[in-house]
């Protein structure tokens, strides 16, 4: 069995820039050595304010691995990941290195043709109750990468996570430095990386249960409120080390996905792991053992708006 080669790695590369990153800031880099795909954070591209210990890019790296893995195993070349390889090389997240040929599984197919589809969605959901089936299935995808997912059942859960989500938000509202490195990522032109204006949530109202950031100055139309009891989830992994974060990452992209093929959309929460006092008030509320790595909202809405991506020359390394 040969490794990969470069026509392997701009299709694995080609699918991992899809993946989502906090201010869509695109955190990684790719590249082929030894017949094995390296996934890469890209230190001049990690957030010195909102992400100053790195856990968004190991976040975003995760799922951009997961995606490699997808669109190498639909090709037939499916492979075996290792996380964080060399430590001497504290840069080098993912080592993909190909394992025997197979035909891809309907699954991985299904994901695999989710990946294009997945957009985050600000806008207010409908108030159709996800499916008991399909609540199933996102618990099952975040199992699947060694990761836990808890949905938020009932309105003294949501009260709750709302609370600490909201107290959370408000930190960083109240942080000038966190804001004006946001509003650096948001644009009104067609640049490749950060949020589209027009794929910001609307203006925040007195009625809103959970926070939005704060991407556009845009009124919602009249009428078009937030759902009144989203489904939130939480995704966690059961350590809290770089190591935990990276897997944690493609258990995000895995619900995601699953998400999307399931014809659910979503949005990110990130609020209160980014702030530290409340992701310690939220792993005490769920009461279990582990540490969350992102807050999820769930529903049925009209599809997400994409957001632009780098060029693929622009993230290969020689």
């Amino acid at each position: 069995m040969t490794g990969y080669l470069e026509s392997d790695l701009r299709r694995a590369a080609g699918a991992a820039i899809r993946a989502p990153s906090l201010h869509n800031s695109q955190p990684w880099r790719f590249r082929l050595r030894e017949g094995g795909i390296e996934v890469l954070a890209d230190p001049d591209r990690q957030l010195a304010v909102a992400d100053s210990s790195g856990w968004a890019v190991r976040i975003a790296c995760g799922a951009a691995t997961l995606n490699a893995r997808l669109a190498l195993a639909v090709h037939g070349t499916p492979a075996d990941v290792a996380i964080r390889p060399d430590r001497r090389q504290p840069a080098l997240l993912a080592r993909l290195t190909r394992a025997p040929d197979r035909p891809a599984s309907y699954p991985e197919q299904d994901l695999y043709a989710a990946i294009p589809r997945r957009h985050s969605n600000r806008q207010p959901f409908w108030p159709d109750p996800v499916p008991a089936d399909l609540r199933a299935r996102l618990i099952e995808a975040a199992h699947t990468e060694a990761c836990w997912l808890d949905l938020l059942v009932g309105m003294t859960a949501l009260a709750g996570f709302a609370e600490i989500a909201t107290s959370a938000d408000r930190v960083l509202r109240r942080d000038t430095r966190y804001q004006s490195e946001l509003a650096g990522w948001i644009h009104a032109d067609a640049a490749p990386d950060g949020v589209p204006v027009a794929a910001g949530a609307p203006l925040a109202e007195p009625q809103d249960l959970l926070p939005q950031r704060s991407f556009t100055d845009r009124r919602r139309a009249p009428g078009r409120d937030f759902e009144p009891e989203p489904l939130v989830a939480i995704l966690g992994s059961t350590a809290d080390s770089p190591a935990d974060q990276i897997r944690a990452g493609q258990a995000l992209q895995r619900v995601l996905l699953t998400a999307t093929d399931a014809g659910l959309a979503s949005s990110m929460i990130s609020q209160p792991i980014e702030v530290a006092t409340a992701r310690d008030q939220l792993r005490r509320s769920l009461s279990r053992t582990g540490t969350p790595q992102m807050a999820l909202r769930i529903g049925y809405g009209h599809p997400g708006r994409p957001t632009p991506r780098r060029d693929i020359t622009d993230v290969l390394d020689d």
